[in-house]
């Protein structure tokens, strides 16, 4: 017969069969079966084995409870959900089974413990009919956000700027593709997905889920799963849903961000070496996660970059103001996440002091921004009111050195309640009397070493060594006996002893009791909370914004609307700020509606790269409400910016280095428009020479042969042969790289110069690199046999067959050597013979050079 026990918890493991089962008893909260199976090895603690009735056992693991943090983050990471089941009973006050209720379940989206504090931790909700709609969630700060688009690859690329923990899917949509494999998924049955779940939490936001349908939709799963995953909360820290649209914010597709670089290294170094490493002075996790979200989504209204500039530019033009500010905001806790405790009821007395103490820091903030020189920033000097009783009233009431536990007592500050003080007084007065109690007892035994103790599972004792047992009074009660002593009570102990643990016990309970009224009295401003918080984010990040651009010489660009990209001395932002030695090479830039497209030609390692980036970078940059690292900088508004950079593969999907190659570039010509930007690094590199060449020249006729779709775009190649197209096409021109030759040594100049290079130095950048010197020679030999026996046909001509040449050609003898047996000796004069030899060496002479 199953035990009492394992019958309860097989009835709650029912209920969540895809996750394990976290069974609180006692102190511990123990695994079963096939969970305790699975989570010993990813735990690294001991399996055991437990009597499950009728003579049987089934394998156990457990953790403490005070340490569920730690296994709850290892089992979430490794991909598993978790549910936690608690005593919701008092066993005291309980004949049998304790209840146990299921009080959360944890996922890899719902999780809030240990997370970034600089970015967002999002749960997502994908559902699709005709129309994608996407919501996402971050349960730690209350951020809620719907989306809506037509397009699939708009969507993935939103879910690669986001990063989800989880996404939640109908079934399916599963199926549908296979760009869901990168992600934590968890199925959502059709039923899941009605809005009628929001309007009850969003009464007054009706009219938005009208205007998104596919996105309420989504939404509304969303919201079905949190109630789910947290029963009982009251998630009051979600005040609203926002949304946005994609005619207001740049594209950027998953290639481009990892290209740019701007918040995560491709060398997976976090976030060094990237656009967010260098404008990120932020001073609160509150700013840092707010920069964040403005890089991965630059503007597109002029009038919104303008004011952003505005504020920047003001904020550049005062040093100790800008300063000042500083100052607060490092003192600054995170408002969001705190209040994201408060509403999930998890929130502790430290919490509370630190939110208490950021709070605190709005009159002198208010005070600041009312006597200081930037006027635009005093319209936010209304919304930090309101909050100073509430603070005060914190500070009154809480201890400054509380424990982290709300059930340990020492919570509330002496003087602000009047019976906690009564209880304290004969909590700590009794201790006292335990103190007197044990002298007077020595002094009438006449046993020195005895000594009053306690334990929570006796309460107070006298103890008396062996060696003193013949000393002992006869009204002492024997209660326990120990290997070399022996513990006593007397009749006056024991009633004492009741008084003192009652005034403790209700001490605690009166603390707790009233910290959660405390809880309750934050949580009624929590609208108003979060309304400062979002303020002290932006000044955050606009005090970032003018520190950085300040200490490395940025520029307030010009935003214009005449498709024209112009920067005078533009420097990479990022390359600039890790170089150890030297000064940074600045290039112009000159891209308009009848000069649009660029060939850039050059050495490898010669600076292409790093220029177009640069300028990529600069615009992004601008849309952003940045100032830029340029001498003069005239934006005009770029709705996406699209790179095709480097070789990789995605073996998963099944793609060689060059379909992925392909594949982003045909993601490029699909989407980009008149005003976007394009970034190309090489085409055509991953396959046969000609191959390569044709589809590069192609691509490069398609960007400019159309009047109305003029991209601006730096097109960077080593087939010499594109820089012919600028003879047909008048918008597309020419740029190379600077090199200087000393010898056969080559030394970049990193200076975009007009025109063509003659050719790409690949053999000298191999020599820079280190390799072997007669490999080198066999190169030049090769190179000079490869060039003169097989030119390279022109691709004007459709009608003529290109044949591809190989190493393993037989080779053809040298021109000069066919020269040479020509020659007829017998009928040249001594005079003419030499004239002919130094004639020949000037030659040879002439082609070693090349």
């Amino acid at each position: 017969m199953t035990t009492p026990m394992m019958k309860q918890y097989q009835g709650i493991k029912a209920k969540v069969p895809d996750a394990i089962l976290f069974y609180r008893l006692g102190d511990f909260y123990e695994m079963f079966g096939d969970d305790a199976e699975l989570a010993a090895p990813i735990l690294q603690i001991a399996l055991t084995s437990r009597d499950a009735g009728e003579g049987k056992r089934i394998p156990m693991c457990g953790v403490p409870y005070h340490a569920l943090e730690s296994y709850l983050i290892k089992l979430v990471s490794s991909g598993h959900k978790v549910a936690i089941c608690e005593q919701v009973e008092d066993p005291k006050m309980t004949k049998g089974i304790v209840k146990r209720e299921i009080i959360r379940i944890v996922s890899p989206g719902t999780l809030t413990e240990s997370i970034s504090e600089r970015s967002n931790h999002y749960l997502a909700s994908v559902y699709y009919d005709v129309q994608w709609g996407l919501s996402f969630l971050d349960l730690s700060t209350g951020e809620f956000t719907i989306f809506q688009t037509s397009e699939a690859d708009v969507l993935f690329a939103e879910l690669a700027r986001i990063k989800p923990a989880e996404i939640l899917l109908p079934p399916e949509l599963m199926k549908k593709t296979k760009q869901w494999s990168g992600y934590f998924c968890s199925l959502r049955d059709r039923q899941s997905y009605h809005s009628s779940v929001l309007q009850q939490h969003f009464p007054n936001q009706a009219p938005l889920l009208q205007e998104f349908p596919a996105a309420a939709l989504a939404a509304s799963a969303l919201w079905e799963y949190l109630l789910e995953t947290m029963p009982g909360v009251n998630p009051s820290h979600i005040v609203e849903i926002k949304t946005y649209r994609s005619e207001q914010w740049m594209f950027l597709d998953q290639w481009t961000r990892r290209n740019l670089e701007l918040t995560e290294s491709l060398r997976g170094q976090g976030k060094k070496g990237t656009l967010l490493s260098v404008l990120d002075s932020t001073q609160t996790a509150l700013g840092g996660r707010l920069l964040k979200h403005w890089i991965d989504r630059p503007m597109l209204l002029p009038e919104a970059i303008e004011q952003r500039l505005n504020t920047v530019e003001a904020l550049t033009a005062d040093s100790f103001f800008r300063q000042d500010l500083m100052k607060i905001l490092a003192k600054v806790y995170d408002l969001e996440r705190l209040m994201g405790k408060v509403s999930y009821g998890t929130a502790n007395a430290k919490d509370l002091l630190s939110l208490a103490q950021t709070l605190g820091l709005l009159p002198e903030l208010r005070s600041l921004l009312a006597s200081g020189t930037v006027e635009i920033l005093k319209v936010k000097i209304p919304f930090l009111e309101g909050l100073d009783p509430l603070v005060e009233k914190l500070v009154k009431a809480i201890n400054p050195s509380p424990p982290l536990s709300l059930r340990d007592g020492n919570l509330i500050k002496t003087g602000y309640s009047q019976e906690v003080d009564e209880l304290r007084s004969i909590a700590s007065g009794g201790k006292e009397w335990v103190a007197r109690l044990e002298n007077a007892e020595r002094e009438r035994t006449g046993i020195r070493s005895l000594k009053i103790g306690y334990t929570k599972v006796f309460g107070y004792y006298i103890e008396i060594t062996h060696s003193n047992a013949h000393l002992v009074p006869a009204d002492y009660l024997r209660k326990q006996t120990l290997s070399n002593a022996e513990r006593f009570i007397t009749p006056d102990l024991k009633d004492y002893e009741q008084k003192i643990l009652g005034a403790e016990e209700r001490l605690k309970e009166l603390e707790y009791e009233l910290l959660l009224i405390l809880r309750e009295d934050v949580r009624a401003h929590t609208q108003s909370i979060l309304r400062v918080a979002d303020i002290l984010a932006e000044l955050d990040v606009f005090v970032s914004l003018a520190e950085v651009a300040v200490r490395n010489r940025y520029v307030r660009p010009q935003i214009t609307r005449d498709g024209e990209i112009s920067i005078v001395e533009g420097r990479h932002p990022v390359v600039e700020e890790m170089l150890e030695a030297g000064v940074f090479v600045p290039n112009d830039t000159q891209l308009t509606r009848d000069h649009h497209l660029a060939i850039i030609t050059g050495p490898n390692m010669a600076g292409k790269s790093t220029y177009m980036r640069q300028v990529a970078l600069i615009v992004l940059m601008a849309h952003i409400g940045s100032f830029v690292p340029a001498k003069q900088a005239a934006i005009s508004l770029v709705d996406r910016i699209f790179t095709r950079v480097g070789a990789s593969d995605d073996l998963a999907a099944g793609q060689s280095t060059f379909m992925v190659e392909m594949h982003e570039v045909a993601h490029i010509l699909k989407y980009a428009t008149q005003n976007s930007l394009i970034i190309l690094d090489e085409i055509g590199r991953g396959t046969a020479t000609f191959d390569g060449l044709s589809i590069a020249w192609a691509v490069a006729e398609y960007l400019v042969q159309r009047p109305d779709f003029t991209p601006k775009t730096l097109f960077a190649t080593h087939y010499h042969e594109l820089t012919q197209l600028q003879d047909d096409f008048p918008r597309l021109f020419n740029l190379h790289v600077g090199v200087k030759e000393r010898g056969e040594d080559i030394v970049f100049l990193h200076k975009i110069l007009p025109g063509r290079a003659d050719r790409s130095y690949g053999i000298q950048v191999a020599r820079l690199a280190g390799l072997p010197q007669e490999l080198l020679q066999r190169a030049k030999t090769l190179l000079l046999e490869l060039e003169t026996a097989k030119p390279v046909p022109s691709l004007e001509d459709s009608s003529q067959v290109v044949t591809q040449f190989t190493l393993f050609d037989v080779p053809q003898p040298h021109p000069l050597l066919q020269e040479i047996a020509q020659l007829q000796l017998e009928d040249m004069t001594a005079r003419q013979a030499l004239q002919y030899l130094f004639d020949l060496r000037d030659r040879l002479q002439a082609t070693e050079a090349m």
